[in-house]
């Protein structure tokens, strides 16, 4: 699942990478090669934690050089920002309009539960100061869309703020703290039918 959604936002991540010159074999193969590593940086930390994420640990889970994730990353750091680029285009892609809005919610709850370190990793990055649009690249899309379909009838800004946190981080704390013992598929569910019942209350429910 992690490498189809990986795959999924290639081409969004790419726009952010400067690959270098020398003929468009070789940038294909530059960008193949960054993908790559950036699909092992999100196996990894999705199995072994966010700690577990290193140049030098990245190199042993994909069996190469470390010369080769420094030609593509400068530092940790720069594993872990692709890393929330990445968990950012998968939640923004959630609120497109290319699947119906039941499987969108969906998607959501269940990336939440099902990736729980990088969901910490970008929570982390959401509360922290700086600009939304970094951190959800989609903000002003999302705020012109309620805006449009509610007009004056609410604050935009903060109507979109409570949507992403309800949607993002609720799902991770209904799971950890108010039922354990569910599976997961059933708060996907449940999730689901509530939030579309809240968007229905504002009439912007649609399937």
């Amino acid at each position: 699942m992690l490498r189809a959604l990986a795959i999924s936002v290639h081409g969004a991540q790419m726009d952010a990478v400067k690959e270098p010159t020398g003929g468009s074999r070789r940038n294909r193969a530059y960008s193949v090669t960054h993908q790559e590593l950036i699909e092992g940086a999100v196996r990894l930390i999705s199995e072994k934690g966010v700690e577990a994420l290193s140049v030098s640990g990245l190199a042993r889970a994909l069996k190469i050089n470390r010369t080769t994730v420094y030609y593509h990353f400068a530092s940790r750091e720069a594993l872990l920002e692709a890393v929330r680029l990445w968990s950012s285009e998968q939640l923004a892609s959630a609120f497109s309009t290319d699947e119906s809005q039941s499987e969108r919610i969906a998607f959501i709850a269940r990336f939440v539960i099902e990736n729980p370190d990088l969901i910490k990793l970008w929570i982390e990055e959401f509360v922290s100061p700086g600009d939304i649009r970094d951190r959800y690249p989609r903000w002003d899309e999302l705020v012109a869309g309620i805006a449009e379909s509610l007009g004056e009838r609410v604050d935009a800004e903060i109507y979109c703020t409570f949507l992403l946190t309800g949607a993002i981080i609720g799902p991770r704390v209904f799971r950890q703290s108010v039922r354990p013992d569910l599976d997961e598929a059933v708060i996907v569910e449940r999730f689901r039918i509530e939030q579309q019942r809240m968007l229905a209350r504002d009439s912007l429910r649609h399937d």
